[in-house]
């Protein structure tokens, strides 16, 4: 009966061989076929084209336009931008330590990171940048500016700067160092026995930032701690199980990935002893939190050890690897999607499916699917993690949304600073009545106008009303909507007092504190932290939640 058995199944493979072989001949066949084409487009192009072209950007475009119709995070990267790649993974790049960005016609400094060239040397966010290494910079782009700050570290650079409501032409000379982007921008006590850790991202020496803030924190009193992990989006995996590794055992399964090439199947575990399996652990997510961020947050949930709060996660699933091109250029493309302990995928979108018109949906409830927690909870797959205990998402007024897309708290806290040394520390400082009278008075001389959603709607309701000629019968109504809902500058200032506050107050703060004073500052208003913070100091509820 065996042998009978293994004559079946010889025979069954070599009716296959053939067929399989085929198949590949034919993908061989047309991939082969279609670069032939390709070269020979590109060559006719290059020298019948009526205008000169540049063979480089046309195949740029084109292979950017064809990864495209693959996923968001499968991309062709050309040697000009190895640096990007390096920034990306390690968070280091030689320079001076300083966001920018286009504003109008000139390009100014956003964010100098505190302890850097940039900020030693006394650069402030508002300076305008007129000149680097004697060249006048006015009609350069942010892009451009940006690849001129950089370079080899301990090479000197130097810049002219106009600061609004003080100088003109302020020479600045630094001399390039590494920067190192932190992925812990901020830790500290938030309670008697409550520690704090803000994770922003998952570069290389994440888990070791977070490991040091954690055993600073213990040393400190911290009998339970909350992990931010809001707006983190993600970075290295590997980072993500070492992290886990502070609170769960060596040798536990944190991720496995799964893909099409069986090389790229592989299992995470934790490969260090724990530093704590019993601290009450909350995890605090939203819906811009990704990747690695989901890893950890869905590790903790799967394996009961630490209560979720916040937001659904993103939903991101996918494992990027980069791939060696020609001409030291890279691919980094999507190889596998991973899975958590409980065995979910928490990838929401299904890129190899896409729908007739090139968009892809959610996946549908239909194929969701149940799984179960180490203590037997249920939880899903196919749309990011959803949180233990939801809070939802404050939203900014339609109002303070323009405020700050038209950069009107970030032109406010530049001439605070630029016209006051010192405020208030973030723990202490509060807005005044006068600064914020200031502030709206700007805004009436300036005759500042925005939109809400409401009166838009009701100014199109208007003119379709009179373009199907309902109007007549109803102009008295749309009229007293119009009265009550159209934009009174004043008014809504008085509304949303707190809103604009607070938000104007986060930004002056960041201009004499930094990063780490904005987040102290936010802390103190964080409904979700004090949401965090009850759940730890009530340990029956904290154990009820990890066990129903």
């Amino acid at each position: 009966m065996r042998n009978m058995k293994k004559y079946i199944l010889t025979i069954v493979a070599l009716i296959l061989m053939p067929l399989v072989f085929t198949q590949f001949q034919d993908r061989e066949f047309e991939l082969s076929k279609n670069l032939d084409i390709y070269h020979t487009l590109m060559r006719e192009l290059n020298l019948f084209y009526v205008d000169e072209t540049d063979p480089g950007q046309l195949i740029k475009a084109s292979i950017d336009h064809m990864l495209r119709t693959l996923d968001p995070y499968t991309a062709y990267i050309p040697e000009s931008q190895m640096e990007d790649l390096q920034l990306m993974t390690t968070g280091e790049y030689g320079g001076v330590g300083a966001l920018i960005r286009q504003k109008d016609d000139y390009v100014m400094i956003t964010d100098p990171y505190q302890g850097f060239p940039a900020e030693r040397a006394g650069l402030r966010a508002g300076d305008i940048i007129r000149e680097i290494d004697g060249r006048k910079v006015t009609e350069l782009s942010s892009a451009q500016i940006s690849e001129l700050m950089k370079g080899q570290v301990g090479t000197e650079i130097k810049m002219k700067v106009d600061r609004p409501f003080g100088k003109n032409a302020i020479p600045v000379k630094m001399t390039r160092e590494k920067v190192k982007i932190t992925n812990v921008p901020y830790y500290d006590m938030i309670g008697s026995e409550t520690g704090y850790i803000r994770l922003s991202g998952f570069t290389q020496g994440a888990a070791l930032e977070v490991i040091a803030a954690f055993n600073d924190l213990k040393d400190r009193g911290m009998k339970n701690i909350v992990l931010d992990l809001r707006s983190n989006p993600g970075g290295l995996l590997i980072e993500a199980v070492d992290i886990m590794n502070i609170f769960v055992p060596y040798n536990q399964e944190i991720v496995s990935t799964i893909g099409k090439v069986k090389q790229w199947n592989k299992t995470y575990y934790c490969r260090r002893q724990p530093i704590d399996t019993l601290i009450p652990v909350a995890v605090m997510i939203n819906s811009k939190s990704a990747s690695a961020a989901e890893i950890v947050a869905g590790a903790m949930q799967d394996l009961d050890r630490g209560v979720v709060i916040g937001e659904r996660s993103f939903g991101k699933g996918l494992v990027q690897t980069t791939r060696d091109l020609s001409y030291n250029s890279k691919l980094k493309l999507t190889t596998a999607k991973y899975y958590i302990p409980s065995g979910r995928c928490i990838q929401a979108l299904d890129y190899s499916n896409r729908r007739s018109d090139g968009s892809v949906g959610q996946i549908p409830d239909s194929l969701i699917t149940s799984f179960q927690t180490l203590n037997g909870r249920t939880v899903y797959d196919g749309g990011g993690i959803v949180p233990d205990i939801k809070e939802p998402a404050k939203l900014l007024s339609r109002l303070s949304s323009s405020l700050v897309y038209d950069d009107r708290f970030f032109d406010f806290a530049t001439q605070m600073r630029n016209t006051n040394d010192q405020i208030e520390t973030p723990a202490n400082y509060s807005l005044s009545t006068k600064e914020y009278d200031e502030f709206v008075g700007q805004l009436i001389r300036d005759t500042f106008s925005y939109q809400t959603a409401t009166s838009r709607k009701l100014t199109e309701l208007v003119e379709v009303a009179k373009r199907e000629k309902y109007f007549d019968q109803s102009e008295d109504e749309l009229d007293a909507l119009q009265a009550i809902y159209q934009t009174d500058l004043e008014k809504d200032c008085a509304l949303f007092k707190d809103e604009i506050t607070s938000v104007l107050s986060e930004e002056i703060i960041s201009r004499y504190y930094y990063l780490q004073g904005r987040i102290a500052f936010m802390l103190r208003e964080d409904e979700s932290i004090e949401e965090a913070k009850q759940v730890l100091s009530d340990q029956a509820a904290y154990h009820q939640i990890l066990s129903k």
